[in-house]
């Protein structure tokens, strides 16, 4: 009695046959055998089935490094959309609408150091208006209506001073903006 196995591994294909199996080109038969994925017997024969084997595991090889690869147009999306936001907030510095945080910290730094100098001057300033009044209700107002100036001026929104802090704002007339 024969041994299967040894049957099996005797079963040729001719390159066509080959071809017409796997559902690609004669050449690429040729190709998948210069690469070592088919088992090539002699000039123009395979083993059938040991060179269908490896070829099921080159090709499932294959698919799990195509799952770990990125996915271009995935990818692609993603670069597309980060641009996208970049553009927005160029336009939103540019309007004034958005500020860089170095930009934020330089005027809130100048705010605070006016307030700092504001609040230390006012002992100096109110205490000779303070000498004459006996009146607490008068001590208390004009403490009040000075400090009040000095948190008047720290509360104070002003675009301008982003503005002259980078050279990347400018004026858009909103009419412009909304023009196609």
């Amino acid at each position: 009695m024969r041994n299967e196995d040894s049957d099996r591994s005797e079963v040729f294909f001719t390159t066509k046959q080959m071809a017409d199996t796997l559902r690609v080109t004669t050449r690429r038969v040729q190709q998948l055998a210069e690469e070592g994925v088919l088992v090539r017997a002699q000039r123009g024969k395979y083993l059938a089935i040991e060179s269908m084997q490896k070829y099921i595991q080159y090709i499932q090889e294959r698919e799990q490094s195509t799952e770990s690869d990125v996915d271009y147009y995935h990818e692609k999306a993603l670069h597309e959309k980060a641009k996208r936001e970049k553009t927005e907030m160029q336009v939103a510095i540019m309007k004034g609408e958005l500020h860089r945080s170095e930009d934020v910290a330089a005027v809130m730094g100048d705010m605070v150091a006016s307030f700092r100098s504001r609040c230390l001057a006012m002992p100096t300033k109110i205490a000779p208006q303070l000498l004459n009044r006996k009146e607490i209700a008068e001590v208390q107002e004009l403490l009040t209506d000075e400090i009040h100036q000095v948190l008047g001026e720290l509360s104070e929104y002003d675009a301008k001073a982003f503005h002259t802090r980078s050279n990347d704002y400018f004026e858009v007339d909103e009419d412009e903006s909304d023009r196609e």
